[in-house]
C-alpha cells in the first residue's frame, strides 16, 4: 500500500484535533489503553461524550488550554492506504510549526467553522499551503451540526473560499461539509445532509491520487558520501552513495555532475539487496560511473536533458523561524540537500502580510515572518525552482554562531 501524508490546519477551536480523533476512533485505530485513558479523562463534550481531541493533544499545555501548540503525528491505515497525519497548530505565533509539519505532506485539510466562514487565519493557512507546494486541499466546513446542517451555509463558505483560492497557486480543491464532533461525513456518509452527494472524508483520502507526477520530474541525486574502501578485495572501488531526490536513473543514462559540469554515464546502480536497473525517487543507492571524475559530498548528479539552475546569487522565499531577528550583516550557513556552505542575505525584497496576502516593504524579519529575499552563497548551488521541483528546491538557513536552524527557504530563481 502507498502512504498518504497530510496535515490539518485551521483557526483555534475549528476542531482539527477533534477531526483527527474522530478519524482514528471511527476507523478502530485507537489502542485499548488509549481508549481507557480518554474515557477516564475529565475533559468531556457538552453532551457528556468523550473529547476525542485528547488523542492528539500530547503536550500538557495543549491539554490545559485546549489548543494545538506543537505538531502531533499520528499513524493509521485502512485496507486501501496507510496514513501519516500531522496535526499542525493554527495560531499565528506557531506558523513555523505549521511550515515544519507541512513540508513533507501531500495534502492539506483546512477546517472552516460553519458559523464563522472564511477568516484571516483561513487565508494565512491557504497561503502557507500554496507556498509549500501542496497540490491538494480539502476544505472541511466543520460544525455543520451547529448551523442545522444548512446547505446554504456550506455553499456561502464554498463561494468565499473559491474567491480566495484564485489568488494562490493550488491545483486541486475539494469541499466537504462535516461535523467532527458528531461524525458526519468523516468516516461514514451523513444522514443529516442528504443534499451532499459526495464522498466522506475517509473515502476521499483513500482514493485521492497523489505523487503521480514524481517520476516525471528531472532526475536529481545529491551525493551524500564517496565510497572508497581501498581494501585488498576492492582496490579500485568507487561509488557515490545517496538517495534519489527526484525523477529516476537507469543504467546507461548520461549524467552531468554539478557544479563542476563533468559528464559520464551510469555503469551500475548498487543496493544492499543487489543491483538495480532503475533507481526511482526515494531510493537509497550507490551509483557507479564509467569515468573516475572529481565528485564531492553535496554535488548533484543530474540528467543532462533537464539541468538544474546553477548560481551563487539566488532569489528565495523565506519563513523566519528564530526569535532573534534576521541580521543582514551576519554570515549564515545554508544547507541544500547534503551541501552546506556559507551565505549572506543581501536584501529583503518584501514581506508578505499573510492575513491579507499583501506584499509590503520591510527592513527586518522576525519570528514567523514570510517574504522574499536575495541570497549570496560562498559556493554555487545546483537547485530547481521550488514550484517546479520542491525535492531539489528547498533549503534551510542555520545560524553559524548557535547552529540553530533559523529559516526555511523556498528557492525560486538564479540571479
Amino acid at each position: 500500500m502507498d502512504i498518504l501524508k497530510f496535515i490539518t490546519a485551521g483557526s483555534v477551536d475549528d476542531g482539527k484535533s477533534t477531526l483527527i480523533g474522530r478519524l482514528l476512533y471511527d476507523t478502530g485505530s485507537v489502542l485499548q489503553d488509549q481508549l481507557e485513558a480518554i474515557q477516564k479523562s475529565s475533559r468531556k463534550n457538552d453532551d457528556g461524550t468523550v473529547d476525542l481531541a485528547i488523542l492528539t493533544d500530547g503536550l500538557k499545555a495543549e491539554r490545559e488550554q485546549g489548543i494545538t501548540i506543537d505538531v502531533a503525528y499520528k499513524y493509521f491505515q485502512t485496507e486501501k492506504r496507510k496514513f501519516i497525519i500531522a496535526d499542525t497548530p493554527g495560531h499565528i505565533q506557531y506558523t513555523r510549526n505549521m511550515v515544519t509539519g507541512a513540508s513533507n505532506a501531500d495534502l492539506a485539510i483546512i477546517l472552516v467553522d460553519a458559523r464563522k466562514g472564511v477568516i484571516e487565519q483561513t487565508i494565512r493557512h491557504t497561503y502557507l499551503v500554496s507556498l509549500l507546494g501542496l497540490e491538494h486541499i480539502v476544505v472541511c466546513v466543520n460544525k455543520m451540526d451547529m448551523v442545522d446542517y444548512s446547505e446554504e451555509a456550506f455553499q456561502n463558505i464554498k463561494s468565499s473560499y473559491e474567491a480566495l483560492i484564485s489568488k494562490v497557486n493550488v491545483k486541486h480543491v475539494h469541499y466537504l461539509p462535516v461535523s467532527a464532533l458528531k461524525g458526519d461525513n468523516i468516516v461514514d456518509k451523513s444522514l443529516n445532509m442528504a443534499w451532499y452527494d459526495g464522498l466522506s472524508l475517509l473515502d476521499y483520502l483513500e482514493t485521492v491520487p497523489v505523487r503521480q507526477e514524481e517520476f516525471k520530474l528531472p532526475a536529481r541525486f545529491p551525493v551524500q558520501w564517496i565510497v572508497r574502501p581501498q581494501t585488498a578485495e576492492l582496490p579500485d572501488y568507487r561509488g557515490y552513495a545517496g538517495r534519489v531526490a527526484s525523477g529516476s536513473f537507469k543504467v546507461g543514462d548520461s549524467i552531468k555532475v554539478l557544479p563542476n559540469g563533468m559528464r559520464s554515464k551510469i555503469e551500475r546502480i548498487e543496493t544492499y539487496d543487489g543491483d538495480l536497473e532503475v533507481a526511482e525517487e526515494g531510493k537509497s543507492v550507490t551509483i557507479h560511473l564509467s569515468d573516475d571524475i572529481d565528485i564531492s559530498r553535496g554535488d548533484i548528479i543530474s540528467e543532462v536533458e533537464r539541468l538544474p539552475l546553477l548560481s551563487n546569487q539566488i532569489e528565495a522565499d523565506i519563513c523566519w523561524m528564530d526569535t532573534r531577528e534576521l541580521d543582514l550583516s551576519a554570515t549564515y550557513f545554508i544547507q541544500h540537500n547534503s551541501k552546506v556552505t556559507r551565505c549572506k542575505i543581501q536584501e529583503i525584497l518584501y514581506k508578505v502580510n499573510i492575513n491579507t496576502l499583501e506584499k509590503v516593504n520591510a527592513d527586518f524579519f522576525g519570528l514567523n515572518d514570510i517574504g522574499r529575499v536575495e541570497i549570496k552563497t560562498a559556493d554555487e548551488l545546483a537547485f530547481d525552482s521550488y514550484e517546479l521541483n520542491k525535492r531539489n528546491g528547498g533549503a534551510i538557513i542555520i545560524d553559524s554562531r548557535t547552529n540553530v536552524t533559523v529559516g526555511a527557504l523556498f528557492l525560486r530563481a538564479a540571479l
